[in-house]
């Protein structure tokens, strides 16, 4: 009985076929045999030890069910059609231990407690206990890995909305320059194809060396330097003890709405300050910039809430993302800890 309880769990599946260790035939000759000793038993045991009896037409009941569901399961494959879900037959199998707990309950109750019950007690509830932990360990396993895979999925879409929000804001950029300075705009156009290789191709992964995003950022403030036609005053502190290990493409927004809601908006003395420092498991990015009062923006775009929902999901409970407006200067800084 227990055999072909494991066997039901673990080899029918929906259209998979398996080797199994014996062949159709012999299941059925094992499960006639064993449904004739079940049945002897009964008739044998009826008028002396109905105890006896009860327990074995409980394993009768079981054996008959378990062969319906081979030959159901015979049928189907021998029709094209997908065999019973392993979901369905371990539902099943639960119910019917359940039902026999039931059952074994109402015989004590009736008959006594007798050695044929006691046997078959130490037979039956360990395998019950069995099932009931190994099915609540799958279900937790189950709502583990579905949040897990949620979770990088969706930490996926928010990577791949980050890519055309920064591209699309600078191509809208060369766009004005293509016709009005040639020259620049190929130089442009090569450093942008850099800074693209590097978000395609490392922005896909799950973390990056925080070097790289270093050299990414620099990059950026090189193409920007380039593309306007005005002095900006930008420095860059970076104190790196450990190479840690960080998200990809995690600052450059924060870089974009520097240049985009401060340096563009300003005719003189725009600056942009950087300040990264990496050391003791910790990862604290700065930046400021000034920017025009009279020339703030309204709308919101989509920049910062990616950014909040990334850290949320790729840092829970560590990280602290804090922004400040004084004198016409807006600082944000983004603190990781325990990498």
């Amino acid at each position: 009985m227990a055999y072909i309880t494991f066997f039901t769990i673990k080899k029918w599946r929906i259209g998979e076929k398996y080797r199994i260790p014996y062949s159709s035939y012999e299941f059925y000759i094992a499960s006639l045999l064993f449904a004739l000793v079940c049945v002897v038993g009964i008739l044998e045991a009826n008028p002396t030890k109905p105890d006896f009896a009860a327990v074995f037409s409980l394993l009768l009941f079981y054996t008959v069910v378990f062969v319906l569901i081979k030959v159901i399961n015979v049928y189907r494959g021998r029709k094209g059609v997908s065999l019973l879900s392993k979901i369905f037959l371990q539902r099943l199998v639960f119910f019917l231990f359940v039902f026999g707990v039931g059952r074994i309950i109402i015989i004590i109750e009736e008959y006594g407690d007798t050695d044929a019950l006691l046997l078959v007690t130490l037979f039956y509830f360990p395998i019950v206990i069995f099932l009931i932990i190994r099915w609540s360990f799958q279900q937790i396993k189950s709502v583990l890995t579905l949040k897990k895979e949620k979770t990088k999925t969706e930490l996926l879409l928010l990577k791949s909305q980050v890519n055309p929000h920064f591209f699309f804001n600078m191509l809208n950029n060369l766009y004005g320059l293509v016709s009005a300075d040639p020259a620049l705009a190929k130089q442009l156009i090569l450093r942008l194809s850099d800074m693209m290789r590097y978000s395609i191709y490392e922005g896909g992964r799950e973390l990056v060396p925080i070097e790289e995003e270093v050299d990414f950022l620099k990059n950026f403030i090189e193409l920007h330097q380039m593309r306007y036609r005005k002095q900006i005053d930008v420095k860059f502190t970076t104190t790196i003890q450990q190479n840690y290990n960080v998200m990809p493409l995690l600052y450059i927004i924060l870089l974009e709405n520097a240049f985009k809601h401060g340096v563009e908006n300003l005719r003189k003395n725009a600056f942009v300050h950087l300040q990264l420092h990496a050391a003791e498991n910790t990862v604290y990015f700065s930046i400021v910039n000034n920017y025009d009062a009279t020339a703030l923006s309204t709308s919101k775009g989509i920049g910062l809430d990616n950014l909040k929902r990334r850290l949320a999901l790729g840092y829970p409970d560590k990280h602290s993302l804090i922004f400040t407006k004084e004198n016409n200067k807006y600082k944000v800084e983004l603190t990781i800890t325990t990498l």
